[in-house]
């Protein structure tokens, strides 16, 4: 049997083992990958530690990791336009990415210019981004403020917003003020008064928390109200009348496809990364958790 990191329980990194799982066989209009590479998202800290049990609930012996890249190894009936062999990435809505072996609904062709590594830190990223500024409606002349502005998602939602006109007010930390400002952001600092600087810069129309560390309340604030304020992983979501954008298939359809190519042609930038093996997942995750490391971490496979 194929190995994969499975999350044997809530709670700390270390509910994550390197043990043996099935091999899944790929259903209708499904293909599965033989994984040389899988990102770890911040949602997938969330759910190991338990913050979204409810309203994500997983299944014992999970397999976390929502996006992976490598090549197909065997196509479901009714793929068309994929062989055995091809160079994909893949977005995973129902988790599996860290593993030798994940089945996948939604992907596509990797281009040759980008590496297994970049592949693999795209698809959860892209599709959150995507799919929250179309939540959010956010359009030419609008003001966008943007919690968590240096992390993987909120990098990309920078480059996507700016393009289509959208005013970017990117809340982050000393270490990301320049990148906000390559992006085409203007930063503003974590911490104490946040919200009077941002004040200061003007209206906010609608409020990207792509960072779900407490800021909910500031959020609202500034939006005049909860209706255009969406976070991806704050557990406190409910309690403020806050949208909690989950991944689903209907969120960002094609995000995957405008990204990557944007991705191959550079006009993408990504947040930066370093890769780990997949057999230290649980090491990952721990840095991670440290909130010390300012880059993804990427696992990979030989």
């Amino acid at each position: 049997m194929p190995n994969a990191v499975v999350m044997t329980g809530y709670g700390p990194p270390e509910v994550l083992k390197w043990a043996e799982a099935p091999l899944r066989e790929p259903g209708q209009r499904q293909i599965r990958i033989k994984v040389k590479a899988a990102g770890i998202s911040p949602t997938d800290l969330a759910l190991r530690a338990g913050y979204l049990r409810e309203a994500i609930p997983l299944p014992p012996d999970t397999v976390l990791g929502f996006e992976a890249a490598g090549t197909v190894d065997a196509v479901g009936p009714g793929v068309t336009g994929t062989s055995i062999g091809d160079g994909v990435t893949a977005l995973l809505f129902s988790l599996g990415g860290y593993a030798e072996y994940a089945v996948a609904s939604i992907w596509t062709r990797k281009p040759d210019t980008v590496s297994w590594i970049d592949a693999a830190a795209l698809p959860s990223s892209a599709e959150a981004a995507v799919g929250v500024l179309r939540q959010l409606d956010v359009t030419s002349g609008e003001t966008l403020l943007l919690f968590g502005g240096g992390g993987s998602v909120g990098i990309i939602a920078t480059q996507l917003a700016v393009a289509r006109g959208v005013t970017v007010i990117s809340a982050v930390g000393e270490h990301d003020e320049t990148l906000a400002r390559e992006l085409g952001a203007t930063p503003v600092r974590y911490g104490a008064g946040l919200a009077g600087r941002v004040r200061a810069l003007g209206a906010v129309d609608a409020v990207f928390d792509a960072a779900g560390k407490g800021v909910l309340a500031d959020a609202i604030a500034l939006a005049g109200g909860p209706k255009r304020v969406i976070t991806l992983s704050d557990p406190a979501a409910a309690d403020f009348g806050v949208t909690l954008s989950e991944p689903t298939p209907d969120r960002a359809p094609g995000a995957l496809d405008e990204t990557i190519a944007l991705l191959a042609d550079g006009r993408l930038r990504l947040r930066a990364h370093q890769s780990m093996p997949m057999q230290q997942a649980a090491e990952a995750h721990r840095q991670l958790d440290s909130g010390n490391v300012h880059e993804r971490i990427i696992l990979t496979l030989n």
